[in-house]
């Protein structure tokens, strides 16, 4: 097997550990809250979302998510955008200062223990920033959709806790208090469904671990040296085709739990093969990630309605926030910025194409 991707390998190692039987928890008490009490669902899924969350980074890291989540909402209550974001990414700082990171390092006994809350929390910065905006934004008749135990069933939601996909509020809150009619035969062919398209895209992602060795190939630079052209565009695309089944199953099991509890996830990432542009892979990989830039950035900044320094700008800045969410190392910066070149000369080549003039000399 190859050992050298780290996320497949973390999250599969804490999935078989514990994870899988959590959310195997959360589904049970999903459906029997759906079948004898739909009006409470959301605060049964609440109670069931700390407790595990308890469970598994433990009362420490548990009260760093809650404090996090008054924090934001206390913030929120002032209801400007650009006070609540100044919060959210002083929040999210936090998780860089290397005197915090030792004090939480000794919370846990193995380092992977550690990275498991670094995740968490990192995802749960973007869930209380998507909240605390939509309370911003909301008239005061409508605060009582927006009150502190609703952030807490959001923020605390358990399919969604540790790795996403991330759901903006306004979708979560809308269809969490829509109530239908519950049929335990249609959630159960849902189920049986998604298990068997998802242990397929599974075996899938194993086999290209087994055999393939993309990443050790990567990891060495003697072997990149010696091969053709053709072979590293070879390897490129073997990789970011790994990277597309292995969203699969990360981004499809959570999925499933939000299809059975009657929610509409966001569309799986889509396949990398049929890309042909920076804009549709920004658009149709991440489509959770790209909900959020889009609603709480992009179009608050002017977005494609500003001018053109106005939508350059917004859209450098949509990837700045990317790249310091991530982590804000350098390479991450670069690859903000290829992608900000890639997606602006795209956008300007179809400007430039819609001109009637070049269009009739075309």
């Amino acid at each position: 097997q190859d050992p050298m991707d780290f996320e497949w390998s973390y999250w599969i190692e804490w999935g078989r550990e514990r994870i899988l039987w959590l959310l195997a928890g959360h589904l049970l008490v999903s459906q029997m809250s759906r079948l004898l009490v739909e009006k409470y669902k959301p605060w049964c899924l609440m109670v069931y979302g700390m407790a595990a969350c308890w469970s598994l980074l433990g009362l420490k890291g548990f009260a760093v998510i809650l404090l996090h989540a008054a924090i934001s909402f206390a913030v929120a209550q002032f209801q400007l955008s650009l006070l609540t974001w100044l919060c959210s990414l002083i929040l999210l700082s936090t998780l860089r200062i290397p005197a915090v990171e030792e004090t939480k390092r000794k919370w846990y006994d193995t380092e992977n223990e550690y990275y498991l809350l670094l995740f968490t929390v990192s995802v749960r910065c973007l869930f209380c920033t998507s909240f605390s905006l939509e309370y911003c934004w909301h008239a005061p008749a409508q605060k009582s959709s927006h009150s502190f135990p609703w952030m807490l069933a959001y923020v605390f939601y358990y399919p969604t806790l540790h790795n996403g996909p991330l759901v903006n509020f306004d979708e979560f809150s809308k269809q969490m208090r829509r109530q239908e009619a519950f049929s335990v035969k249609t959630n159960l062919i849902i189920l049986i469904v998604g298990i068997i398209r998802i242990f397929f895209w599974w075996c899938l992602a194993e086999l290209m671990i087994h055999l393939m060795y993309i990443h050790s190939l990567y990891s060495s630079a003697l072997p990149l040296e010696s091969a053709s052209y053709w072979a590293l565009g070879g390897l490129a695309l073997a990789q970011v085709l790994f990277f597309y089944v292995k969203y699969l199953v990360l981004y499809g099991v959570p999925g499933l739990l939000l299809q059975m509890d009657g929610l509409k996830p966001p569309a799986l990432p889509c396949c990398v093969s049929l890309m042909h542009s920076f804009t549709k892979m920004w658009r149709s990989f991440d489509v959770g990630l790209h909900r959020f830039l889009v609603r709480y950035i992009y179009v608050p900044m002017g977005g494609s309605q500003a001018s053109v320094l106005g939508t350059l700008f917004s859209t450098a800045l949509t990837f700045a926030f990317v790249s310091y969410w991530h982590g804000g190392q350098s390479y991450l910066w670069y690859w903000a910025a290829l992608n900000w070149l890639g997606v602006t000369v795209e956008n300007g080549t179809k400007r430039m194409l819609s001109i009637s003039l070049i269009q009739d000399s075309i």
